[in-house]
């Protein structure tokens, strides 16, 4: 059966929901953002553990940490936006290898809502703003890639 795009009524599962705190004006959108979806899908509040670390270059640490603590599907949210200097590309580039080498690895949704942009008006955009809400979709497609693993291996 070919997934149709409907957000799954989880019940049994544990998500986590990882954010960085730096631009914290714009993580916190897609906080809030990731938060609703989750609810909006039938996930009790119980079973979403929020974190937050100090910037996106944590975020693969603590992943790892809510996959160790039983989480089945991962959250990751942050903002980083160009700077003048070379660091944004390294950051950028950290995260987003550390969150593919885990869910390869151990086989567990990481949705990866971290901005990778230009400029503050870009990221305001993308958490909440004209071009919608990241942290929505990307809870959206952590609910979305766990059913898919469960329809699979049922």
């Amino acid at each position: 059966m070919i997934y149709q795009g409907e957000i799954p009524k989880i019940k049994d599962f544990k998500v986590a929901v990882i954010t960085a705190r730096f631009n914290e004006d714009i993580t916190y959108r897609l906080e809030m953002g990731a938060m609703r979806k989750l609810q909006e899908a039938g996930v009790p509040r119980e079973q979403i553990t929020q974190m937050r670390v100090p910037g996106a270059f944590e975020i693969p640490l603590a992943a790892k940490y809510a996959y160790d603590m039983g989480a089945h599907a991962i959250v990751a949210l942050g903002a980083v936006i160009r700077g003048d200097t070379s660091h944004y590309d390294y950051v950028c580039s950290a995260v987003e290898r550390g969150c593919t080498e885990l869910q390869l690895r151990y086989a567990i949704p990481v949705a990866f809502g971290v901005l990778t942009t230009d400029n503050e008006e870009q990221a305001l955009d993308r958490a909440g703003g004209s071009h919608g809400n990241k942290g929505e979709e990307a809870a959206s497609v952590a609910l979305e890639m766990l059913d898919l693993k469960h329809r699979l291996m049922d």
